[in-house]
């Protein structure tokens, strides 16, 4: 890029290139920043010039930061989805200049006539800027006062007045004006950054018959479930494949590579006689029934999101209609998936290289199919897999016309192919946070997942069905309960996979993560009511939580997160504001499932905007309690009453809430 009249460089939010928009949520605001510079002792200053998608354009002041030097930040809180672009002008600020000068001459005890040249040049300079002020009449009486034979304070005190300083704050005189690159933000649904999921098997919703037999659900049995999970708090519930499952190569309970009959088979096995991506296995119902099934999740304030699984089973339409979709072996068949030593006869993987137009088209009329039957969220499996430009151009296409739609990245790979992913388009992305445990493990990665807030959002999942996690194989209450608290608390977007709050616990063999009789393979009807009633489940603290979250935004921000000091690594504390509202909370969390733990925290007291000696009440969200706090203070949590402290704290003022909102960034030195 040219170097410009004056330097304006370290744009942010900007990926590395420039070439994709970074993102937001409508009501989110977003903080721009930016190194301004230039050669000498000038003063300078910079704007923001925001264009919305209808074309609207304003612009805001930046301010310098009190902890960079010569770095400048303001904020933006776009009210529309759409691309948003904004670009930094930086200006020279005449008036600035002379005002600095003026004053120190002034102070050092210069006379009116040794400032003579300063108040004729400052009176041009306000003359200049009435041109084009409604401020006119003042800075013009500022001028005339500064020309007028008068003793020099009388002469100064109009033009350094805190009414022309106002004035010029808003329609300032600028000189050498040069403007940075301009940038995107790609700004999506409010759901997009804010949102509570829950998994189910729609078939696995049946029962058991009355001789104790598990019987196939249908969306009649599945619509039945939904407002236990709408009465948990959830917002979205999502369903694995719900299309016709392959006969060919089918798998057995537990993964077993013969299936006896009877046996359902996995449902990420895509097509067969019945039908392929666009069409519903028959033994769950019609689209008539998804439509009622989507209509009354609606009604309990539920989004539907469905699997969006790329991939084939040997006895899919496509395999005869479109064997190129697919690698063909040298002795005419076609190759099933691999990831030696493992094999997955039952699956085809899609080849995007051999017939690249067809498919692209093919998936995407998929898409749209589900999308027209009311289906605005997709949970995409696997997409690492799969060519980012493939989903980039379909994401788009999708958007054009339907830019509510969200998708959902399943992708557990490296963070270059993650955060690749979610540059190409993926509103979510699924993360490792299942398998941080460890205080310096947590606060590591959630840190990274903060600097990198303007190009991924990250969904902490508890488990999925592939996801058994060793700290929860003990079946130990309380360990579910941490890693649910860490989830809700930690992101705005969190996930939980059905038997979690029954604390199924059981893998299919020691050190794998697999469940023990994987719901991916046969029917797992559940009774919740029974657990509840017996108090073996933890389905009232998952209500609580998800009822702290939607009550607080500040655990609806992604940003604003600041970790806490504890001597006890087995303590993790962390705080949130929403830089709206100034809502600041406080989560302290014992990490030890067995036993209680104590510790002195020691609060950021700056972080919270709270002076250094202030004393405060904290509300505990869990318990009820109400506590005096100061900046150390003792806590203990006992697995057997309470893993957690979610504490409610006061409100951050709103001079705080800007600066604050550039705490991170000012501390950190990456750049997706």
């Amino acid at each position: 890029m040219a170097i410009g009249r004056l330097g304006i460089d370290d744009v942010r939010p900007r990926t590395t290139d420039g070439a994709l928009p970074t993102k937001a949520v409508v009501g989110e605001v977003v903080p721009i920043s930016a190194l301004i510079w230039r050669e000498g002792h000038d003063a300078i200053s910079a704007t923001v010039v925001v264009t919305s998608p209808n074309g609207r354009t304003f612009s805001l002041p930046m301010t310098a930061e009190d902890c960079r030097p010569d770095y400048c930040h303001a904020v933006f809180t776009p009210d529309s989805p759409g691309l948003w672009r904004f670009r930094v002008e930086a200006w020279s600020d005449p008036i600035a200049t002379w005002r600095n000068a003026v004053t120190k001459k002034s102070a050092a005890g210069q006379t009116a006539a040794e400032m003579d040249n300063d108040l004729i040049h400052g009176a041009e300079l306000l003359n200049r800027a009435a041109k084009d002020s409604p401020h006119s009449a003042l800075l013009r009486s500022a001028a005339k006062a500064l020309e007028a034979e008068a003793p020099l304070r009388d002469r100064l005190a109009p033009a350094l007045a805190d009414d022309v300083a106002a004035a010029l704050a808003t329609h300032p005189l600028r000189e050498l004006v040069t403007e940075g690159p301009e940038c995107e933000v790609n700004v999506e649904r409010r759901k997009a950054l804010f949102s509570s999921w829950y998994e189910l098997f729609p078939r696995s919703t049946g029962g058991w018959d009355e001789n104790g037999h598990p019987v196939h659900g249908t969306f009649a049995t599945t619509m039945e479930a939904l407002p236990r999970v709408a009465a948990m708090g959830f917002d979205t519930v999502y369903f694995p494949p719900i299309h016709p499952i392959g006969t060919l190569n089918r798998k057995g309970p537990n993964n077993t590579l013969v299936a006896e009959e009877g046996d359902v088979g996995s449902p990420w096995a895509i097509g067969s006689a019945e039908g392929g991506h666009d069409a519903i296995h028959p033994e769950l119902g019609t689209e008539k029934d998804l439509r009622a099934l989507i209509a009354r999740a609606q009604e309990l304030g539920l989004e539907v999101a469905l699997d969006l699984a790329l991939q084939a089973a040997p006895d899919h339409p496509w395999a005869k209609t479109h064997p190129e979709f697919f690698t063909v072996l040298p002795d005419g068949t076609i190759a099933y998936a691999e990831n030696p030593p493992k094999k997955y006869q039952d699956i085809y993987p899609i080849n995007f290289d051999n017939a690249p137009k067809k498919i692209y088209k093919e998936i995407y009329r998929v898409v749209m199919h589900w999308v027209e039957l009311g289906i605005t969220t997709f949970r995409v499996d696997n997409p690492h897999t799969k060519p980012a430009n493939f989903w980039h151009w379909l994401i788009a296409k999708v958007h054009n016309t339907h830019p509510d739609v969200i998708f959902l990245a399943e992708a557990f790979t490296r963070p270059a192919r993650l955060l690749g992913l979610a540059k190409a388009g993926f509103s979510q992305s699924y993360t490792y946070f299942p398998w941080k445990t460890t205080k310096k493990e947590l606060t590591g990665f959630a840190q990274d997942c903060v600097r990198q807030a303007d190009i991924s959002r990250p969904s902490f999942w508890v488990n999925t069905p592939d996801i058994l996690h060793a700290f929860i194989q003990t079946g130990n209450r309380s360990a579910f309960a941490i890693r649910a608290t860490l989830a809700a608390t930690l992101s705005p977007l969190w996930g939980m996979y059905s038997g979690f709050e029954l604390y199924e616990h059981e893998p299919v063999a020691p050190g794998s993560e697999e469940y023990l009789d994987s719901e991916k393979y046969q029917l797992r009807p559940r009774d919740y009511q029974g657990a509840l009633e017996r108090g073996d489940s933890l389905e009232p603290y998952i209500t609580l939580l998800n009822r702290i979250r939607r009550a607080h935004p500040a655990f609806q921000q992604l940003r604003n997160l600041t970790f806490h000091t504890v001597d006890n690594d087995q303590i993790i504390a962390y705080s949130k504001f929403d830089p709206v509202t100034g809502d600041s909370v406080l989560t302290v969390v014992n990490l030890d499932p067995t036993y209680a733990q104590e510790g002195m925290i020691t609060l950021n007291m700056d972080a919270l905007g709270l002076a250094p000696g202030a004393s405060f009440p904290v509300h505990d969200m869990v318990s009820g309690a109400q506590y005096e706090w100061n900046m150390r203070n003792y806590v203990r949590l006992s697995p057997v009453d309470n893993v957690a402290h979610i504490f409610r704290l006061p409100r951050i003022d709103e001079p705080a809430r800007t600066r604050l909102s550039f705490r991170s960034i000012a501390d950190e030195d990456y750049r997706p």
